[in-house]
């Protein structure tokens, strides 16, 4: 039917899973003696987990040795695990289930491109995992969104030319990321935010069957 392929993020776009990592961010905050804010905690949208705690310390004003970094790390990823463990696939977000069917069922290959060390516990959480031709994630790649690394091993794993690659992103870094690997974008969310995406849909209820196949037609 198609030579496209699409490469999914997953938190935003696949299910909500910022709400998790911002719970534990937060008690590290104040386990280290400051607060930390919703607002705030946007700046760790599409983040990695190293850069994410380290702009959680300028905003405390808090300087650590490596080795206490990777103890809070530890500390971090630990407490989000009890959080997503208690998740289900109630928890994907609107229309994405019958997004990830729909192209299934017409075999047209889709991967998975996000920074999270997770994403296959997550994706396993919500019965997702077995549903995906190529999964990359944050135990596959050396640099983080906006550098295009993650969807290019994704595009390889596909066997599908970038120009034909379709990205599903909804944090700025990750639009920028896809521009760079020479994709098309959809950006989920914010137009004014994701304004370089080359389609914007303000929440996956959006991304529809319809829209799909008009994306490939």
């Amino acid at each position: 039917m198609s030579n496209k392929a699409f490469i999914f993020d997953l938190d935003g776009v696949i299910v909500d899973t910022a709400k998790y990592h911002y719970l534990a961010w937060r008690e590290l905050a104040n386990q280290l003696g400051f607060d930390f804010s919703h607002e705030q905690n946007e700046l760790l949208k599409g983040v990695s987990r190293v850069r994410s705690l380290e702009i959680l310390l300028d905003i405390g004003k808090v300087q650590l040795e490596d080795d206490e970094k990777e103890k809070y790390l530890h500390e971090k990823n630990e407490q989000y695990l009890k959080y997503i463990a208690k998740m289900n696939d109630s928890e994907i977000l609107p229309g994405i289930d019958s997004v990830l069917h729909y192209l299934k069922k017409e075999k047209i290959p889709f991967a998975l491109g996000s920074a999270s060390k997770n994403a296959r516990l997550i994706l396993k959480t919500l019965n997702l995992l077995d549903l995906f031709d190529a999964i990359v994630d944050g135990n596959d790649v050396s640099t983080a969104k906006p550098d295009p690394e993650v969807f290019l091993i994704g595009a390889e794993k596909l066997g599908i030319p970038v120009k034909e690659c379709i990205v599903v992103e909804d944090a700025k870094a990750g639009i920028e990321a896809a521009a760079r690997a020479g994709m098309t974008s959809i950006g989920i969310g914010d137009p004014v935010v994701l304004e370089k995406a080359d389609y914007n849909l303000i929440n996956t209820n959006e991304l529809t069957i319809d829209f799909v196949k008009k994306l490939i037609a």
